[in-house]
């Protein structure tokens, strides 16, 4: 019976993982902490604690929520000494590859001060297992795909990447020096109901409801590994049932065991794994396969051509022409592939907001 924190609850990924978890109604306690920043929407977010609030009150689960600041060093202290957590899932971040470029102080904050200050806390409360978001964007334009986790990322393309790779590199020492388990996951274009308004699939929903065009850069040449959040609160909660044992992991540990790329193994507790689908969609394919799901849904006219609404645009700073994930490391050690085809997760995501009350 764990006593579970999960920083980030209030966002698109840590309140699905918070339902997941008050469902299973097998942890003692579960805290939520997020500062509700204004990133996007608020009432996203509430809207997210609500339904939170109504899962817990059939749950047997203890759950509280706290709202407050990753950065604030004393709170994160007082809750620690308070609930003494078994894991901690370190979800909050800023997100936004392009929001880093124009809020570079913003994104350093948050993902590598707060990142820092909820390390902290974990090594001085000695947390047994320490979760944290990692980002497909480390991988940066690289050409070996799909990338594995022992790929080279050290030439990220935005801010948001360097803080993320950052991160890694953070965790790492502390698992070397300390020995906390320290689980990274670099997710990769996580989608689905209730997500972030910012994402490409929820911002040309918005567009097409209001009658405007939607813009893919790189002239509609990039492909994205869409991953259904349903498969990644599934990915973490496996990796939530061990952490890693020291003496066979490394900084960059990944891929085939039978093909290292390593030539020093580390024996901190520490380990990486990509989650995403393994299946990249072209965004040409992507646009008419979102518009079939908004059609399907009522939300579009049967005669609407979404190809007649999309503007292609050249490359933009801060992007990245393909993402791709290889999860042959996360198959092997957890037996687990993300399965949501992107039909059915676009379709599951089209009646979420057919069955909104106000319209996206």
């Amino acid at each position: 019976m764990e006593r579970i924190l999960v920083t980030g609850s209030a966002g698109f990924i840590g309140s699905h993982l918070v339902g997941r978890l008050l469902k299973e109604g097998t942890a003692a306690c579960i805290v939520g902490l997020d500062n509700l920043n204004d990133y996007y929407p608020v009432s996203l977010k509430e809207s997210r604690l609500r339904t939170i609030d109504s899962l817990a009150a059939a749950s047997p689960v203890a759950y509280r929520f706290v709202k407050g600041d990753i950065c604030d060093e004393a709170l994160l202290e007082s809750l620690f000494a308070q609930y003494h957590f078994d894991t901690v899932v370190h979800l909050a971040a800023q997100a936004g590859v392009r929001y880093s470029i124009t809020h570079p102080s913003a994104c350093i904050e948050s993902n590598v001060g707060g990142f820092y200050a909820v390390l902290g806390a974990c090594r001085r409360h000695s947390t047994g297992h320490f979760v944290f978001a990692s980002s497909s964007s480390v991988y940066g334009e690289n050409n070996a795909v799909p990338f594995r986790e022992d790929a080279a990322v050290d030439q990220p393309v935005s801010l948001y990447a360097a803080s993320k790779i950052c991160d890694e590199s953070l965790a790492y020492v502390y698992s070397s020096l300390y020995g906390l388990p320290a689980t990274g996951l670099r997710f990769f274009s996580v989608y689905g109901p209730a997500g972030r308004p910012d994402m490409a699939y929820f911002k040309f929903t918005e567009q097409w409801l209001r009658g405007e065009s939607v813009q893919l850069y790189n002239e509609g040449q990039c492909r994205r590994d869409f991953t259904y959040i349903d498969d990644v609160v599934e990915g973490i909660v496996r990796v939530l049932a061990g952490g890693p044992a020291a003496g066979n992991a490394a900084l960059c540990v990944g891929g085939a065991p039978e093909a290292p790329r390593l030539a020093v193994e580390a024996s901190a507790p520490f380990r990486l794994y990509n989650i995403g689908s393994g299946r990249p969609v072209g965004m040409l394919d992507f646009v008419r396969m979102l518009q079939s799901a908004l059609q399907d849904a009522g939300l579009l006219p049967p005669e609407f051509d979404a190809m007649a609404h999309t503007r292609l645009m050249p490359m933009q700073p801060g992007d990245v022409s393909v993402t791709y994930a290889d999860v042959s490391t996360l198959r092997r050690d957890f037996g687990f592939t993300p399965q949501t085809t992107i039909q059915e997760g676009l379709r599951r995501f089209a009646e979420w907001v057919a069955g909104q009350s106000v319209p996206v």
